[in-house]
């Protein structure tokens, strides 16, 4: 029996926040079209489970170097069509200087078959880049996106 679109989603952001992401990409069907519309810089759709791997892989070095996190707050929302589920959450972090921050995000995935073959990823990338103190690199990054 495959797992609920509920089951896949709390697997998919359990091991993105305990930093187990090299099974992740297997939450995926071949062909998937997942976005992140609030991406910062902006990001191309990831269309397959080839283009998740490297989406996914985090070197050890850096995998210890992350913040640590939970997933907080979350509320499954289930839709009319039983693939379909609306999800709110929050990732919980402890900030680099050792400060609480919270990271609210909303996903709207479908999954068939146990795999999520679409997905929109909503993330606070403002609390994202702050929660990691790399509110730098945000605003390097807006600076090459402005226009000119």
């Amino acid at each position: 029996m495959s797992l609920s679109p509920r089951e896949v989603f709390l697997r998919l952001v359990r091991g993105v926040a305990d930093g187990e992401t090299d099974e992740l990409p297997d939450l995926y069907g071949e062909v998937t079209d997942v976005r992140h519309p609030m991406a910062t810089p902006a990001s191309e759709p990831l269309t397959s489970r080839r283009a998740l791997r490297p989406h996914f892989s985090v070197p050890p070095e850096v995998r210890e170097s992350l913040p640590k996190r939970r997933v907080v707050d979350v509320v499954v929302h289930e839709t009319a069509d039983p693939e379909v589920i609306v999800a709110e959450f929050a990732y919980e972090f402890t900030s680099p200087d050792g400060s609480p921050a919270k990271v609210p995000c909303v996903f709207v995935m479908r999954v068939r078959d146990g795999q999520i073959i679409e997905s929109r990823d909503y993330i606070d990338p403002i609390r994202t880049y702050t929660a990691r103190g790399d509110l730098g690199l945000l605003i390097a990054s807006l600076r090459k996106d402005a226009p000119r």
